[in-house]
């Protein structure tokens, strides 16, 4: 087998170039950070079911209409995608009061919002991917006025799916991130859902215990991570209701 061109390696994932023009292959990987990189671990399986819950979320919103990178799974780790020019933005999408924004404005975790709140991190590991506004987005030119607009429609559409989908499982969607790449058809630019929608990406509670199901699990040496994935995966019918083995999950195809 021909060595693949690796193109960039983070904290979760590597992506190599895909076997056709415009294409990525998206390798999820078992590692686990927090605090900025400053916590890290490897957990065996996590990378299996973050690849399965992210396809899973991601065809779910191609089926509603809403563009997403992805193209295909190709394995238990891998995935194909559509290459895309990444916003430098993380967009955060905020139920429920948690992490950093309890701690900025003095709320109590778990208080309802009045509405989802959409904030903006911009994306650079080294300084910490520090909270802007659109005022910083539109001064620096990371993204128009137009692309703020639809970067918004997407977020809403992203929470109201995701919502309804896990509430109907018993969770709590509390806020999520989201990346958002642009693609190019001749004059034409569109924008897409990229990376990954998964446990590592969102904040999780049970409904009825507020058990967090999510890498809080991690950050605050809650329990098994794998354990927590495990159960949202068996929730949503991507694994089998009576698989018991943590950390080499047996996935449904």
């Amino acid at each position: 087998m021909a060595r693949r061109k690796k193109i960039y390696e983070g904290k979760a994932k590597i992506l190599y170039e895909g076997p056709e023009p415009g294409t990525i292959v998206q390798y999820f990987k078992d590692d686990a950070t927090a605090f900025n990189a400053e916590k890290k671990d490897v957990i065996e399986g996590k990378g299996v079911l973050n690849n399965r819950l992210s396809e899973f979320f991601m065809t779910g919103l191609g089926n509603i209409g809403v563009p997403t990178h992805f193209i295909k799974r190709l394995n238990m780790r891998e995935q194909l995608v559509r290459s895309c020019e990444i916003v430098p933005l993380e967009v955060i999408v905020r139920n429920y009061a948690a992490g950093t924004l309890s701690k900025r404005l003095g709320l109590e975790e778990g208080t309802q919002l009045p509405r989802p709140i959409v904030e903006y991190c911009y994306k650079d590991d080294k300084l910490g991917d520090p909270l802007v506004s659109e005022e910083h987005i539109a001064a620096f030119g990371w993204a128009s006025q137009h692309d703020m607009d639809d970067i918004i429609a997407l977020a809403l559409r992203v929470n109201d799916y995701l919502s309804g989908l896990l509430y109907g499982v018993g969770i709590r969607l509390v806020d999520f991130k989201i990346e958002i790449g642009r693609v190019y058809e001749g004059d034409f630019q569109r924008l897409i859902i990229a990376d990954e929608i998964s446990p590592d990406s969102c904040r999780l509670w049970d409904i009825e215990t507020g058990q967090k199901l999510d890498k809080d699990v991690f950050r605050r040496d809650l329990g098994s991570l794998t354990d927590a994935y495990t159960e949202v995966a068996r929730r949503l019918g991507v694994m089998p209701k009576q698989a018991t083995h943590p950390t080499k999950p047996t996935l449904i195809n």
